[in-house]
């Protein structure tokens, strides 16, 4: 009960941030149906967030397809190869903490190594508690969550066709300078 009650009010702490969201730490992800906006937790996941704010603005994400996706559970990409072996040669740290996996909670793909994160993440599209405390929450859809429930299902190869992100950018590099 203890760790429910500490999970909901980070949560509510959490989600009182997004409406002062800070643009450094604001994700835009471009999808066919249109634009999702994540806000990502650097206080929570900070080696994650500076990997993945490293990885978009070299235009790492641009192009690459939804690999993975299961109805009622999750959508993943981020895999350059698009068959879910791929990542980089760089590992991310596990950085577990008690946020819990609810529908927009965005977490880092690994293998049974929980330091082996690299470049793929998943989109929770349901609540999956079973992974609470065993994978990296990075940050969380507070805008556009319908245009992620409209990616295709199923998982490559069966997968035919899977869906793309068209560009990934971190709010702060689309600002005019003036």
């Amino acid at each position: 009960m203890k760790r429910f009650l500490t999970a909901v009010m980070a949560f509510l702490m959490l989600g009182a941030t997004a409406r002062a969201a800070d643009p450094e730490n604001t994700l835009y992800l471009d999808l066919k149906d249109g634009r999702v906006t994540i806000e990502m937790y650097p206080d929570v996941a900070p080696k994650h967030v500076a990997r993945i704010k490293e990885l978009v603005r070299q235009g790492f994400y641009d192009g690459l397809t939804f690999h993975r996706v299961i109805p009622g559970f999750m959508a993943q990409g981020g895999d350059p190869k698009g068959d879910g072996t791929g990542g980089s040669d760089q590992n991310i740290p596990a950085e577990f903490s008690d946020l819990v996996h609810l529908k927009g909670t965005l977490s880092m793909a690994r293998s049974d190594d929980p330091d082996s994160a690299s470049t793929q993440f998943f989109i929770c599209l349901a609540p999956a508690p079973h992974l609470d405390g065993k994978y990296s929450i990075w940050g969380r859809v507070i805008g556009g969550m319908k245009f992620v429930d409209n990616i295709k299902e199923g998982v490559v190869p069966a997968l035919q066709d899977p869906d793309k992100i068209i560009k990934m950018q971190i709010a702060a590099d689309t600002i005019e300078k003036e």
